[in-house]
């Protein structure tokens, strides 16, 4: 590898492993959130 390629390989993994903590926390998040009594929710939503 050229070191242009080092450079891309090591932004491309960076931003795929910040993806994919990005995507579980979301995942996590609804799971967990879903799980709020609705007289608990806050700010999720309105009966309105």
């Amino acid at each position: 590898m050229t070191h242009l390629g080092y450079l891309i390989a090591g932004w491309g993994i960076t931003f795929a492993i910040i993806a994919g903590y990005s995507v579980a926390m979301l995942r996590r998040g609804r799971v967990i959130g879903a799980r709020v009594p609705a007289d608990r929710r806050r700010w999720m939503s309105t009966n309105d």
